[in-house]
């Protein structure tokens, strides 16, 4: 297949290396020359020639949401037998500015990789960004049969797993489960730029967990928020309204009294969180599971971390997650080895018995 990538940051890059490594052909372009080269020099594509008529079956754009609709109906002009598609998190405001701009949406079918990194460019690119994640298809009432299978194709050849969805249906399911926690974590991690040094050395794995993706670029999520934002300000209400309750309940416990049923509010609040936390697909997208963790003391020395995943192969179990914390300056880690309850007794005794201190 010959696709043509606009755009080699993260996503544009990562697609381009692993359709290359499926064989296709990738042609990369981007309105800096020195990424698109940079993505060239990683493995992801090549360069057109100077004068060359491309002719690709599909377009993918991979640039930033607030210029997407703009390089979509360039690409359907510039190249009318190919189709187009995009990566763009957000769908509806694309799909609306293309229509109001009269494009051909019978050779669009818009798409949204759900995967990503906290850093950002074609030097984060990865070409296994893909394996198992869905990749969600937004297809209008328009867009032709066999530009959706292609588009089905492609991402398929990139190892992710395809959904469909109304671009609508699709802005309303990411503000909840991609773009709130995005700001949840930026606002958590925010409580942390005046706290004096102390009280941050004493940041555990909990702290890291919640705020791992507050890293990401400002300026991106600005676009993706704005881009989304009805849907967005939908759950972030709800939840500042969530917030206001436990607020309340913390406020009346505060003041001495006995405060009845705001303890209550607490744990229904916290007990929410553990019915919407039950929900997250299992590892590959399987139902959820509920793993036990055995609790490794890892020394904090070269080696010991091979040394236990040789140990926990040579056992015969399979890891499902894998944690690793810190001791506050400790010479040494914790590591939190998830796996099937049933795995759990014989990977503790197996371990133990080659020297590893099993911890709880």
């Amino acid at each position: 297949m010959r696709v043509h990538v606009v755009g080699t940051g993260l996503i544009g890059t990562s697609l381009g290396l692993a359709l290359a490594r499926h064989g296709d052909e990738v042609t990369l372009e981007d309105v800096l020359p020195t990424h698109a080269a940079l993505a060239r020099d990683l493995g992801a594509g090549r360069l057109p020639a100077d004068g060359e008529e491309l002719a690709p079956d599909l377009v993918v754009v991979a640039a930033p949401p607030d210029v997407t609709a703009g390089c979509v109906a360039a690409a359907l002009e510039r190249w009318p037998s190919a189709a187009v598609t995009d990566v763009a998190s957000v769908k509806g405001v694309v799909l609306s500015a293309l229509r109001a701009a009269g494009a051909d949406l019978s050779r669009y079918c818009g798409s949204h990789p759900m995967a990503g990194r906290e850093r950002s460019g074609a030097v984060a690119g990865r070409h296994d960004l893909f394996d198992g994640r869905a990749w969600v298809l937004t297809p209008s009432d328009e867009t032709l049969p066999e530009v959706v299978a292609l588009v089905t194709d492609v991402a398929r050849a990139a190892g992710s797993v395809v959904r469909t969805l109304p671009a609508g249906e699709h802005d309303r399911a990411v503000a909840a489960v991609s773009h709130l926690p995005q700001l949840a974590a930026s606002l958590v991690a925010a409580r942390l730029e005046d706290l004096d040094e102390g009280a941050v050395a004493l940041a555990g794995q909990g702290l890291r967990d919640v705020t791992r993706i507050a890293a990401s670029d400002p300026n991106l999520w600005t676009q993706i928020l704005a881009g989304n934002a009805g849907a967005v300000r939908e759950v972030v209400d709800a939840l500042a309204a969530d917030l206001q309750a436990v607020s309340r309940a913390l406020a009346a416990l505060e003041a001495g009294a006995d405060a009845p049923g705001a303890r209550g509010a607490i744990a229904t609040a916290i007990a929410a969180g553990n019915a919407g936390h039950a929900r997250i697909p299992g590892k590959h997208g399987a139902a959820p599971t509920a793993y036990s963790t055995v609790r490794v003391l890892i020394p904090d020395e070269p080696g010991n971390l091979g040394r236990l995943f040789a140990h926990v192969a040579e056992i015969g179990t399979n890891i499902e997650e894998f944690h690793l914390d810190h001791g506050l300056g400790q010479p040494f880690g914790i590591a939190e080895v998830d796996v099937v309850p049933a795995a759990a007794s014989g990977l503790a005794e197996g371990l133990a018995s080659r020297g590893w201190q099993i911890h709880g």
